[in-house]
């Protein structure tokens, strides 16, 4: 199957996804993107947690802990990261008005003022909304921490396995996921 890429996101919005809070992420791409905007470069991809740019300001308050809880144990000399889960796009919504973009606001994480930064940057540009069916792995990994790693890309070369199916679970069952992007659908129309 060839080697996994790795999406890079907030630890706390991968923990999100991982208790199955939220199903989507919204992405314009990273700073220095190799293709200057964001695009989906893998359907399936292990989900890469980050830990220095998370803000708890720009966490809702119920969520605003998960930013201390990723930071337990960390530390920014780390030479591994641990990853827990991996995800499959399910659809790539592209929105480009604030009122849709307010609509999904029951759905995540992150503050309005969070969510309207990222849709105003870069501006000419839609915010990407990945719908992911998110996978819990049976035995989390341990990644060596690799300078081609660091910086602020969305995507990097794992240089590992897709993991087979047996290796991991979904976070939803199929019918609470199908609900959750009826209900996401159903808001946007």
């Amino acid at each position: 199957m060839g080697n996994a890429k790795a999406l890079k996101e907030w630890a706390s919005a991968v923990k999100a996804l991982e208790a199955g809070s939220q199903i989507f992420i919204m992405r314009k791409g990273g700073i220095i993107e190799e293709t200057r905007d964001f695009q989906v470069v893998s359907d399936d991809f292990f989900l890469y947690p980050t830990y220095e740019h998370q803000r708890k300001a720009l966490l809702k308050e119920p969520f605003s802990g998960l930013i201390d809880e990723t930071l337990e144990g960390w530390s920014a000399e780390d030479t591994h990261v641990t990853i827990r889960s991996f995800a499959r796009v399910v659809e790539d919504i592209e929105v480009s008005d604030q009122e849709q973009l307010n609509h999904l606001f029951p759905f995540h994480i992150w503050t309005e003022n969070f969510t309207e930064e990222r849709l105003k940057w870069k501006r000419k540009n839609p915010l990407h909304i990945m719908i992911l069916r998110v996978y819990t792995l049976h035995e989390p990994i341990q990644i060596p921490i690799e300078q081609a790693y660091i910086g602020c890309k969305s995507w990097i070369e794992l240089g590992i396995p897709v993991p087979e199916e047996s290796a991991m679970a979904a976070v939803l069952n199929e019918d609470e996921f199908t609900e959750r992007i009826a209900e996401i659908k159903r808001t946007l129309a």
